[in-house]
């Protein structure tokens, strides 16, 4: 078989997935269709948005499907109509067995996590925020589980001191449309030797959850220690962002911030012990009391306000006496 001849259906909705899709259409893979999430209402308007995926599929003249529910049947037949081979999926829902069995080839995924790392929603997000110096990409086979199928390919890469999950995000972006290639490939020549996750597991390791991102898990505990806080805001940035709310010295509420950066963990001073969350500032450097050490707030953004530099929002925000952030 030549890859003309193998007709492929793709599955995706964000921006992560576009990179891949691209690189297909650009190689003259034979894309038969293109699955995508329903127009969704967004911003103040509310108008209807169309996926990244959608947006790409559109302009390069590919079918898209958009179904509502995928155990359609109106649906699962538009897909067997096209006779595809192959089903690719990145960045998308859960899918039916009765999907992702239709095809003869298989059906699988690309993950952005070293699998069985992290299997789940968020796995660059919660790389970052466990402090991890390497993550990676994988394609495996789908199976009834979420992301516990055969390993297709892995390739690692790492995540630097300074990384947030942006930065993280578009290396894993590109470094994956690299392995859908070449996972293509390599089940066009029949060279494919998917390996269980379980034979990836050394002694004693255990899989680990990648969870979907919730307001609350953005929510910063200033009674932890300064190194957690520090991974757990890179690893929300720049979205959906960590953030803390600023209180008067009586306790009363005055604004939430989203906090996108901040310095690396400073130490206590001698004899300092200052209660998590409290502010010292200055007309152009804040920062915030940790467990054992503070983290000089570097870009935030005020509730119903741009994203700013914080010597930005000191020049437009007044802080009284025993402002602080709980």
């Amino acid at each position: 078989m030549i890859k003309e001849d193998l007709k492929i259906i793709f599955f995706g909705t964000p921006d992560f997935a576009v990179e891949s899709l691209s690189r297909l259409v650009e190689g003259d893979y034979n894309i038969a269709a293109v699955v995508t999430m329903p127009d969704k209402p967004a911003g103040r308007g509310r108008q209807l948005q169309q996926s990244d995926v959608k947006r790409y599929a559109v302009e390069h003249g590919l079918p898209v499907l958009q179904p509502v529910s995928l155990k359609d049947e109106a649906f699962i037949e538009q897909l067997r109509s096209y006779g595809a081979q192959l089903f690719i999926v990145i960045a998308f829902r859960m899918l039916p067995e009765v999907v992702w069995q239709m095809p003869p080839l298989g059906t699988f995924n690309l993950h952005a996590s070293l699998l069985p790392r992290y299997r789940g929603a968020a796995p660059i997000n919660w790389a970052v925020i466990n402090g991890d110096t390497e993550t990676g990409v994988t394609t495996f086979f789908l199976k009834h589980e979420i992301d516990t199928g055969d390993v297709i390919q892995q390739r690692s890469c790492p995540i630097a001191r300074h990384d947030n999950v942006e930065d993280v995000h578009d290396r894993l972006m590109a470094m994956g449309a690299d392995m859908v290639l070449e996972t293509v490939d390599a089940i066009i020549a029949g060279t494919v030797k998917p390996i269980p996750q379980d034979q990836l597991l050394t002694a004693g390791q255990q899989a680990t959850p990648a969870p979907k991102i919730f307001k609350d898990t953005c929510r910063i505990d200033w009674s932890r220690p300064a190194e957690t806080l520090y991974n757990h805001i890179r690893g929300l940035s720049p979205y959906p962002a960590a953030w803390t709310t600023l209180a008067d010295g009586q306790g009363n509420e005055v604004t939430t911030l989203k906090i996108f950066a901040t310095s690396e963990p400073q130490p206590m001073g001698a004899g300092e012990q200052p209660a998590p969350g409290t502010i010292q500032a200055d007309r152009k450097r804040l920062r915030v009391a940790c467990a054992d050490g503070w983290l000089e707030v570097l870009s935030l953004q005020q509730s119903g306000k741009k994203r700013m530099d914080t010597d930005a929002f000191l020049r437009g925000f007044t802080l009284t006496d025993g402002t602080h952030c709980k």
